[in-house]
């Protein structure tokens, strides 16, 4: 697959815009094979301005498009399909379509019941991918599952259209909402923490946009300590904690927080809202 497909996304939401923009930033994909559909057309001025084709019509995307990224929310796939259907031009010969899903809980079997409506149209396939917003700055993570329709050579195309905004790595489906939920909804968490640290050192006399820089500082260095060290985060933890020091005073007052606990809970409640989507 080349750069000569045509790429849509039906729904310009956040996750969209974040991998479009990541894919744009590092020149993955030429902004004139980019299409997006979206009801309400001021909504998508800032795809405009990144040079793609827009529109209000999803079936613009169908009819243009080979690779197509579902943006939308989960409980709106039905409509969004049959305003695709309704628009779709009939082809001499059908083609083939990629969809890939971003719709948190809407699981393969799901997905394909729904795009089956368009089979007279064009050959379906797909991939359910789970993406995060940091991808826009090209440091994300996007975990994918295929249907058994799909060819290696379209994984590769989405992991190399990916690859420089994410590290793309393909999964179990089951994993989907599990792994996937801590690689998603991971970064809201991670963004709290770094305003809480920032909003401490500002308690402490720090001026506010010194200590939100220093803070994110703070969690990419020990993010990158995890991973290039390849030691235990307990471990690095007690490197930094010496004995009657602050760290670990800082340390208890977060044990007594129930920090841990709290973070567990929260991936739980995020893991099962996210199979409440998936029903219908």
């Amino acid at each position: 697959m080349s750069n000569n497909f045509k790429i849509g996304f039906v729904g310009g939401g956040n996750m969209s815009t974040a991998i479009v923009q990541g894919i744009l930033k590092n020149d993955a994909y030429p902004a004139s094979n980019i299409w997006v559909s979206g009801p309400h057309l001021e909504n998508l001025q800032k795809w405009s301005l990144l040079n793609t084709n827009v529109s209000i019509k999803n079936s613009d995307v169908v009819n243009n498009c080979e690779i197509i990224f579902l943006g939308i929310k989960p409980n709106k796939l039905e409509t969004a399909v049959q305003q695709c259907l309704n628009g779709i031009e009939s082809l001499s010969k059908k083609k083939s379509i990629l969809f890939v899903s971003m719709l948190a809980g809407r699981k393969i079997n799901d997905l394909q019941e729904v795009l089956s409506v368009l089979s007279p149209y064009a050959d379906i396939r797909i991939i359910r991918i789970m993406p995060n917003t940091p991808m826009a700055v090209g440091a994300g993570i996007c975990l994918y599952t295929t249907d058994n329709n799909v060819s290696q050579d379209q994984c590769k195309f989405l992991e190399d259209l990916l690859s420089s905004t994410a590290l793309c790595e393909r999964v179990e489906e089951p994993t989907m909402d599990t792994l996937g939920v801590l690689t998603a909804c991971g970064p809201a968490f991670i963004y709290i923490v770094i305003e809480a640290l920032a909003d401490g050192a500002v308690k402490q006399g720090v001026p506010r946009a010194m200590a939100l820089r220093h803070a994110a500082q703070v969690v990419v260095g020990s993010g990158q300590m995890v991973l290039q060290t390849g030691k235990h985060p307990g471990l690095l933890k007690d490197e930094v904690c010496s004995p009657a020091g602050s760290t670990i005073c800082g340390v208890t007052e977060l044990e007594n927080g129930r920090l841990r606990s709290t973070f567990i809970n929260a991936i739980e409640a995020a893991t099962n809202r996210t199979k409440d989507l998936g029903k219908r």
